[in-house]
């Protein structure tokens, strides 16, 4: 059986780690490179660091901070925010990202993500969708959550997918920040439908919600951001508690 992973996320502005509810009220939780450190010490399967501003201001990744990331750390990283182009995927893997996560700029030209899977192969590609429940539907949303978009979210990670994303990030906006647990019911739907790796984000606020979402929402990782940088959940205890669940984890 394949061992689920713990992954903590920071989410970057002005080069600071933030953490909010539903995308919004943002408050600081310290410094990234420090976070990264300690996670890795903690036993973090890998880190996801988004730079969550970089679409709305029109501008790249902060290279820089990527680089000193990524020389404090020793488990995978995947680097998105602002991400266009197969030259800015190939500044980011040079400053040590192991995968790159697109979502807004997949959205305005899906065929980038058969572009960057032909370049760098499907491993390095991670399709991020914030999806928001809308009228009856699930919608996926860009530029940070703030736009609603035409597509529905389960027929979007298909199409991606079989486009040659080797994973998909799916985060709820109506669940992220509320500390209240996952949406099991679509991380299953499309954990259940895809054929490849779904990590599951938005709502973790108990160790309980974690054994939830490898369970019912049949996720493959499970991402968090507020409980880890506040020390809610210490990963270390949260590994030991989700084994004794009889959860497959690398300790």
């Amino acid at each position: 059986m394949l061992t689920k992973r713990i992954i903590p996320c920071l989410d970057i502005k002005d080069g600071r780690t933030v953490k909010g509810t539903n995308f919004v009220n943002l408050r600081d939780a310290g410094d990234p490179v420090a976070l990264a450190a300690i996670y890795a010490e903690q036993g973090a399967d890998e880190l996801v660091f988004l730079d969550i501003t970089a679409t709305v201001d029109e501008r790249k990744t902060l290279i820089e901070l990527v680089r000193n990331v990524a020389h404090t750390i020793n488990i995978p990283f995947t680097v998105g925010g602002g991400i266009s182009s197969v030259a800015d995927v190939s500044a980011l893997l040079n400053a040590g990202a192991d995968k790159i996560s697109i979502n807004s700029s997949a959205v305005r030209n899906p065929d980038l993500v058969n572009e960057l899977a032909l370049e760098f192969g499907s491993q390095c590609v991670v399709v991020a969708i914030d999806t928001r429940y809308v009228n009856g539907e699930h919608i996926v949303h860009t530029h940070g959550g703030r736009k609603p978009t035409e597509l529905r979210t389960i027929a979007w990670a298909k199409e991606v997918e079989e486009r040659g994303a080797g994973e998909l990030l799916l985060t709820s906006m109506d669940t992220d920040g509320t500390k209240a647990g996952f949406a099991l019911e679509l991380t299953a739907q499309i954990s259940g439908s895809a054929n490849i790796p779904v990590i599951a984000s938005g709502g973790a606020g108990s160790m309980e919600h974690f054994v939830d979402v490898f369970t019912t929402g049949k996720a493959d990782a499970g991402l968090a951001a507020s409980i880890f940088h506040f020390k809610e959940i210490d990963i270390p205890v949260l590994k030991s508690y989700l084994r004794e669940k009889g959860i497959e984890m690398r300790i």
